[in-house]
């Protein structure tokens, strides 16, 4: 098995889904005691968020392209990033970095296009919803995203930030995050992609009126299936 490693901590939250994640479907898929062969560092998200508020995006890049090379260094041979929106960075992430990342809107695109889909709503936070680094790509493949209204992207972007980053799960939010959902679908989506990590701790399969790609947990089965080729 390959090692992976998993630049995480933005935020802790979707992390720990990750690693839990990918342990479960390495017992999974290989039984008995086995788990995965992982590098994890985490960083500090408190720092990050600075960085992204102030606009100050290559200092943060910097940061990232520092963790990538010292995860090569120390022995991971894929790199997965823990995070939708840090992927704005990818680029400049694997600056002189020889091993592979896996990027999460090319995977969530291979299998929204497997599933014969080409319509997805997309929940994220404001940065991967507005700007155009994750929907260009997405629209690369032939995908056509729809996005939320203003007020409702306003409303994905807080409860993610004031509440799912700091593990808070409340029936109002989830009530919230539903209700954009529907209004998604409404608007013409053909399945909604949970466009930031911690967004599966609200919306599931069982809760949204459509097909569901959770980027976390596509992610997840994608760089599992590297790690055992």
């Amino acid at each position: 098995m390959k090692t992976i490693g998993i630049l995480g901590g933005m935020s802790a939250a979707s992390t720990q889904i990750y690693y839990r994640e990918l342990c479960d479907l390495t017992r999974q898929r290989l039984g008995g005691l086995h788990s995965p062969e992982l590098l994890i560092r985490s960083l500090d998200f408190a720092e990050i968020e600075a960085l992204q508020v102030k606009g100050k995006w290559s200092a943060a890049g910097e940061i990232l392209n520092r963790e990538a090379k010292a995860l090569e260094s120390g022995g991971a041979d894929i790199l997965v990033l823990a995070t939708n929106t840090m992927h704005k960075l990818a680029e400049q992430m694997m600056d002189g970095v020889s091993i592979p990342l896996l990027h999460i809107a090319d995977a969530t695109a291979e299998a929204i296009c497997a599933a014969g889909l080409k319509s997805p709503g997309l929940m994220a936070t404001a940065f991967t919803m507005q700007q155009s680094f994750y929907t260009d790509r997405l629209r690369a493949t032939g995908l056509t995203p729809i996005l939320p209204s203003e007020a409702d992207q306003n409303t994905t972007h807080r409860i993610i930030y004031d509440e799912l980053c700091k593990d808070i799960v409340t029936p109002k939010s989830q009530e919230a995050y539903v209700g954009i959902a529907q209004r998604l679908v409404d608007a013409g989506a053909d399945c909604l992609i949970l466009g930031c990590t911690e967004v599966g701790m609200l919306l599931n399969a069982d809760n949204v009126p459509c097909p569901v790609f959770d980027t976390t947990q596509i992610h997840c089965r994608t760089v599992l299936e590297m790690a055992l080729s």
